[in-house]
């Protein structure tokens, strides 16, 4: 009996095996339901707690994602690692409650094709300000 469940539990991984190689198990993309407004800030550098300063300056030459809670504010930071020049921007999509905690969406904008710009390497990323609150973070794509 032992031998035809392990017999019938192979092929049945067998016949989903294509399923999974073709997306069928890939994880969908999470949804959020928003139930509230955030109200926030974008906190220029020079005004960043030095504890967060420093953790962007060890990150930004990759991709990265930053939550740093103080006494009077939580701030969420979002960076999109090394760039080949100057005239990036990040604006913030989307930024809101929900029942699973906070959500927050950022995109690069990339200079204008006629924009004049730097060719050094660059380091875009946003930081942004809210009421301090212990909550989960969620980064949206």
């Amino acid at each position: 009996m032992k031998t035809k469940q392990r017999i019938g539990r192979l092929l049945l991984f067998f016949a989903l095996l294509p399923l999974c190689m073709f997306g069928g198990c890939s994880k969908e993309k999470e949804e959020y339901t928003k139930i509230g407004d955030v109200d926030f800030t974008v906190v220029e550098e020079a005004d960043l707690p030095e504890e967060l300063k420093n953790a962007i300056q060890e990150k930004k030459k990759e991709p990265f994602r930053l939550t740093y809670l103080a006494e009077d504010a939580l701030y969420l930071a979002q960076g999109y690692g090394e760039q080949p020049s100057g005239g990036y921007s990040i604006a913030v999509e989307d930024l809101f409650q929900a029942a699973e905690g906070i959500c927050f969406k950022t995109t690069l904008i990339g200079p204008a094709a006629d924009e004049k710009v730097t060719t050094a390497v660059t380091h875009p990323y946003i930081v942004v300000k809210l009421q301090p609150m212990e909550t989960e973070v969620h980064f949206l794509e």
